[in-house]
């Protein structure tokens, strides 16, 4: 699924979207989130304006125009359309139970335009119930599909997905660790271990988080890189050289209560490729939990948009919110 909201961003992700779903022989269903009857605003022509003018017109030709460029891309692949009436966040959120993949751009209509990333993307990366793919410029074309591993639950479920891109590519998987000798002033690890004996635990963690899809994908060549260094800056310089960076929601620092890590969340900030964001329960066409779960918090923001007031959002896209 990809999001479309008529902006620039959002046609990049449907271009994306495209390969994605051919290389992987699904079908594309592009969505636009209606916002405006859940205000009670006037969704038809206005009788001074054009008869094709209006709201709800305006919604469709979005999509239609989403779609038509979708099938130009790739004329061998099923594109469907859909108009929901709904907030964006919520809608893909619900949406993404059923599918594979959701594919959005890094900013759409809506308002806050100096931001780097829109809020859905943000939203979605946390709170999808499968893999999310969040388009961020195009990519070194060429470049290696980059791994992010730290040994986390979120970490060996982004594993499979990132070996399976770089088949599909025909690219080099290059899995990087990044490692440091302790992880904050209270870390009393290095007092007890030297940085050798360090290096080569974390030489084990790659080591074992590769290890059973390399068995799998044996036709991917895998670069292993196990760099000392935090991992957001790490990882930002790797990303300006890759094609696609696929990492885990979460790691293994930070508070357990967070969907979504601060180094994920920095690189769907300043990632200079796209990123791809894989959580652990989040295995794509997720099961009846995922449903239920994304149903419930559909309903909560439903009911809450439909009591709130002074509400200005963007023209129904997969933009930001504003309060």
């Amino acid at each position: 699924m990809v999001g479309a909201d008529g902006s620039d961003s959002a046609l990049h992700a449907v271009e994306t979207a495209v390969h994605e779903a051919s290389a992987r022989g699904a079908r594309l269903i592009v969505l636009h989130a209606f916002i405006w009857p859940l205000l009670k605003v006037p969704l038809g022509p206005s009788p001074y304006g054009p008869p094709d003018g209006g709201l709800r017109q305006q919604a469709q030709g979005i999509v239609d125009g989403a779609v038509a460029h979708a099938r130009a891309c790739a004329p061998g692949i099923e594109v469907t359309g859909e108009v929901l009436a709904g907030e964006p966040l919520t809608i893909l959120a619900a949406r993404s139970a059923s599918a594979e993949l959701v594919v959005v751009g890094s900013r759409g209509t809506g308002a806050f335009s100096g931001l780097v990333l829109g809020s859905v993307a943000v939203h979605l990366a946390a709170h999808a119930a499968c893999p999310v793919l969040v388009v961020r410029g195009s990519g070194k074309p060429g470049g290696p599909v980059v791994l992010a591993v730290d040994g986390s639950r979120d970490s060996e479920a982004a594993v499979d997905f990132a070996f399976a891109a770089a088949a599909a590519r025909g690219a080099e998987l290059r899995a990087v660790h990044a490692w440091t000798p302790s992880s904050g002033p209270a870390d009393l690890t290095p007092l007890f271990h030297g940085t050798e004996e360090i290096r080569g635990e974390e030489e084990r963690v790659l080591a074992a988080a590769l290890a059973g899809a390399t068995a799998r994908w044996p036709q991917v060549s895998v670069e292993r890189r196990l760099v000392r260094g935090r991992p957001r800056p790490v990882l930002l310089e790797e990303s300006a050289g890759a094609q696609l960076l696929v990492m885990g929601a979460r790691g293994r620092g930070g508070f357990a209560g967070l969907l979504l890590g601060s180094v994920s969340q920095a690189l769907l900030h300043h990632g200079e490729c796209p990123v791809a964001v894989v959580r652990g329960d989040a295995g794509g066409a997720g099961g009846a939990d995922d449903a239920r779960d994304a149903a419930e918090f559909r309903d909560a923001d439903e009911s809450r948009d439909a009591d709130a007031s002074g509400v200005a959002v963007g023209p129904g896209g997969f933009g930001d919110r504003r309060g």
